[in-house]
């Protein structure tokens, strides 16, 4: 039986685009494969060498990924699977965590802990805004800033910007600060766990309150334990639902 090279020509043609757009993605893919495994390797060589890991993975992976992109400019090549690995991977990897996550957790004593984080994100934004105008910051950047805090960052910054017509200048300051302060909190929250004598659960309901990306909440988690991991997780999901309450 012959089949026509009409049937054949559009599936060739998609999968030459298929393999064309994977070959784009695989320099920038390699060098976070990269930057993931001396991760690993060094979270070994912590246990190995003190019986215990200071550094989890997910934290020296971004100080690896900060002194990488300080060394070295990546090319235009990597930027694409670069830009990958930080968007779609990364909106998977949280959409997997989210199906281990237990909403009991939240609701298991009624909506106390629900209405007690919204009302902390209302009390964070009002507290945010105020610090900001003291230091002399424009209204709409104290604005963008308090809100990227309290919510979810970046996300809540380019959904407020337009509401409040806030200009680029103030988008972009305000995108940087939230992104130095949550790199910040990753690197020092953990420190808490000693030095308050905290419980798994109690360090991811600081984590989960405290920390504007739900990626940096894993890392921020992570020395605690997989509850801490889950219920910090659960509690910044529930501040990225108060966005489009703020919005409106």
């Amino acid at each position: 039986m012959n089949i026509p090279n009409q049937f054949f020509t559009p599936v060739m043609v998609r999968s030459r685009r298929i393999a064309s757009h994977a070959g784009r993605l695989m320099p920038g893919i390699i060098l976070c494969l990269g930057v993931t495994a001396v991760a690993v390797m060094g979270a070994w060589a912590q246990r190995a060498a003190f019986g215990a890991v200071w550094l989890e993975e997910l934290v020296l992976a971004i100080l690896l990924g900060i002194v990488v992109r300080a060394l070295y400019a990546p090319t235009a090549a990597m930027v694409v699977g670069i830009r990958f690995c930080a968007k779609q991977l990364l909106d998977v990897a949280v959409m997997v965590l989210g199906l281990s996550i237990s909403t009991h957790m939240l609701f298991g004593k009624g909506v106390a802990l629900p209405l007690g984080i919204a009302l902390f994100v209302v009390m964070a934004i009002a507290t945010s805004y105020a610090i900001g105008r003291l230091f002399g910051l424009p209204s709409r950047m104290a604005t963008l800033i308090a809100c990227g805090n309290a919510i979810c960052g970046n996300s809540a910054i380019a959904a407020i910007a337009p509401v409040i017509h806030a200009e680029g200048e103030d988008v972009a300051a305000s995108i940087s600060f939230t992104a130095v302060l949550g790199v910040a909190l990753v690197l020092l929250l953990p420190l808490s766990i000693t030095l308050l004598h905290m419980q798994a659960l109690q360090y991811g309901a600081l984590a989960g309150l405290t920390v504007y990306a739900v990626p940096q909440v894993l890392a921020a988690t992570a020395p605690a334990g997989a509850s801490a991991v889950q219920f910090g997780t659960l509690i910044k999901l529930t501040r990225v639902f108060m966005l489009r309450r703020v919005v409106s």
